[in-house]
């Protein structure tokens, strides 16, 4: 029982420490000029569509929800926004290259059709990123005619 006991006070002080190792929550500034919905002066639903479902992890406008100031939960969340923004930033879209964005909406169009995007871990404490069959089909639809008409 005495080595029970040690490991949870151990374990409860390894808690208590880590939590002053916090993420950085700071937001690149964002330039309109070449932020997505602004440059491409996106329809007032498609711009929140993408503001409620991607911008958390592909922009710089990530809002951190209580959660993500939690160790070590905050480490994964920091990670798949690290990971988001890698993929696709809508922040910084009118720096990419032509072939860039031609890939960028096309594998957007394809993670909205197989439903891998948004996560659904995400879905859960975000209710209003899980996107109904119509939402997914304007945003596939939108992405779409920006590649035929080259508008990106």
């Amino acid at each position: 029982m005495k080595t029970a006991k040690k490991i949870i006070f151990w374990t409860l002080v390894a808690f208590a420490l880590i939590q002053f190792f916090p993420i950085d929550t700071v937001n690149q500034p964002v330039d309109s000029k070449v932020n997505f919905v602004q440059m491409k002066n996106s329809p007032e639903k498609v711009r929140t569509l993408l503001k409620n479902a991607c911008y958390d992890c592909h922009s710089n406008e990530t809002v951190y929800p209580k959660y993500a100031y939690i160790a070590p939960i905050s480490w994964s969340v920091k990670s798949h926004v690290n990971d988001g923004r890698q993929h696709l930033n809508f922040s910084v879209w009118g720096t990419y290259n032509k072939e860039l964005k031609e890939n960028m909406l096309d594998r957007s169009m394809e993670a909205l059709k197989h439903k891998t995007m948004p996560f659904p871990g995400y879905i859960v404490y975000h209710k209003e990123a899980n996107l109904s069959e119509a939402e997914r089909t304007l945003l596939i639809q939108y992405f779409g005619e920006m590649l035929k008409s080259k508008t990106y």
